[in-house]
């Protein structure tokens, strides 16, 4: 048990370091792009929306931002990671080791979750000179931050390990990450949206996410918190599983 937590603090601190080391290139970059949307969104077109869910638009929105760069961060860091590893063969001398799978996992998603909370954490202390942050349930916002970073850290895991080029890391925050955290309710109350969209934005885990995150914050929230913390954990139950099938089975990894 002793060796497993040593290879595992080893994945995770070599993960830490990786994006700690290049910090202009992993945690500059979306602190100023949140404080863009800070401005642009809170300061210049809020104070033209007014109100929504009973609070003004900037603290409407800040919640949700939080976890969109806590969403992007935690999924780019590890799709990545491991696929530079891939690329440069070293992930064989990790396959080759003693290393149960499961640790080799939870290395990689703890990298994840670590560049992510860090962002937050930026992101959050910019928000600050924008506007004064209430806190509804510590232990709410402590939960899904953490559960939220787990599950991206596992998408981009699954995804480095299909990856063959650097290319293909990229196509599913584009085409798939984005579109889904832009209509994940960052910007908007799904109870504007006319009841039929109202049904399909169910099927969006973002929803969920943004949601129990902000219900942390102002209190509010537009679904069940029960229900949004039992998507998330079903979700991490469902990627670590095939996160771990697929690199227990070498896929995409051993040829």
């Amino acid at each position: 048990m002793s060796n497993q937590f040593t290879a595992l603090k080893t994945i995770w601190i070599k993960e830490c370091i990786r994006f700690t080391r290049i910090w202009v290139q992993t945690l500059v970059p979306p602190a100023i792009t949140m404080s863009l949307y800070f401005v642009i969104f809170g300061n210049l077109i809020g104070s033209r929306i007014g109100d929504m869910g009973g609070f003004n638009y900037m603290e409407f929105i800040v919640p949700g931002l939080i976890m969109m760069s806590v969403i992007t961060n935690s999924y780019s860091n590890v799709a990545s990671s491991f696929y530079s590893t891939k690329f440069q063969k070293s992930i064989e001398e990790l396959l080759v080791s003693p290393v149960p799978t499961y640790i080799i996992v939870l290395g990689y998603m703890g990298g994840g979750m670590a560049r992510g909370l860090c962002v937050g954490i930026i992101v959050t202390i910019l928000s600050l000179f924008f506007v004064d942050i209430q806190i509804h349930n510590v232990a709410v916002i402590f939960a899904t931050v953490l559960l939220t970073a787990a599950v991206f850290a596992l998408g981009g895991l699954i995804n480095a390990v299909y990856a063959n080029s650097f290319d293909d890391i990229s196509i599913i925050p584009t085409f798939v990450l984005t579109p889904l955290t832009y209509l994940g309710g960052v910007f908007y109350s799904i109870t504007l949206l006319p009841d039929f969209w109202q049904g399909v934005s169910q099927f969006n885990p973002i929803i969920y996410m943004v949601n129990a995150f902000r219900y942390g914050f102002l209190g509010v929230s537009d679904v069940d918190i029960t229900t949004a913390f039992a998507v998330i954990i079903a979700f991490i139950s469902a990627l670590f599983a095939v996160a771990y099938r697929l690199i227990d089975k070498g896929v995409g990894i051993r040829h």
